[in-house]
């Protein structure tokens, strides 16, 4: 039996040791302008060449992953961007800002009822939070680089990051080709602003965190005005739906399929 367990044990360490090394295939990187400053990670196709134009994808992680130590931010959806069919059927290049604990990408302001559950007020226009502005200048800054192919740009996240991925749309709605939200909200009034660009919005049918009605709202919005936009529901997630969103077969090759 302890044989079993010590064999066992090495397994885990050495799949963690594995999942590690394969994390470390992102390159760290920050962008600094004045008081702007936020770091990143990124992650080149395999046998870049500086010389071709390759898709980008930004993907904005959710609030537990905030911090300094440019690493957290991948611990969700590092991985989906590691596949090696997709890296060898979808050469691109991935892009994982960190929000910095102290802000939030999304404009959006939070209070609690009597009954203790969180609310949230998301604004319609006004300024962008601080990550959200540093967060603008770098997209900026890497789309000037020869090496970006400006017809596929896209963003992504999930949670706080779903929220961001509305507000970066709202900022720059002529910038991305597609973009995907994961348990994420926005202020219903912003949709017109993004609303040419094609979304798949998830979300989980148990989330007490951040509740489904306000993917629901938006996709349906989108519906209304005869926008593109997919909308999935698990009925039986909880906050933690992007599991399941990053395992649908199709969300890269929907994602990359769709050009300016």
């Amino acid at each position: 039996m302890k044989h079993f367990q010590l064999i066992l044990l090495f397994s885990i360490l050495f799949i963690l040791q594995t999942k590690a090394q394969d994390l470390k295939k992102y390159d760290k990187g920050s962008y600094i302008n004045g008081k702007d400053t936020i770091s990143y990670r990124i992650l080149f196709p395999e046998h870049f060449d500086a010389k071709q134009q390759y898709p980008v994808v930004f993907f904005l992680h959710g609030s537990g992953e905030r911090g300094h130590d440019n690493a957290k931010q991948l611990d969700h959806g590092g991985k989906l961007f590691l596949k090696d069919d997709l890296r060898q059927k979808y050469p691109a290049i991935i892009i994982f800002p960190q929000c910095s604990e102290d802000s939030f990408w999304s404009n959006v302001k939070f209070s609690t009822d009597s009954a203790g559950k969180r609310n949230f007020d998301f604004q319609k226009g006004g300024k962008p939070t601080k990550a959200m502005k540093a967060l603008l200048g770098m997209i900026d800054n890497f789309l000037e680089k020869p090496y970006v192919n400006h017809k596929q740009v896209y963003v992504g996240g999930l949670s706080m990051g779903g929220m961001g991925t509305f507000e970066l749309l709202k900022r720059k709605p002529k910038t991305f080709a597609a973009a995907f939200s994961i348990c994420g909200g926005d202020n219903i009034a912003n949709v017109d602003k993004y609303k040419n660009v094609p979304l798949w919005i998830f979300h989980g049918g148990k989330d007490d965190v951040v509740p489904p009605v306000l993917s629901t709202t938006i996709a349906n919005q989108l519906k209304i005005i005869g926008k593109e936009v997919k909308f999935t529901l698990y009925p039986d997630d909880n906050h933690n739906s992007w599991d399941s969103a990053f395992a649908e077969p199709t969300l890269i090759p929907w994602l990359f399929s769709h050009q300016k």
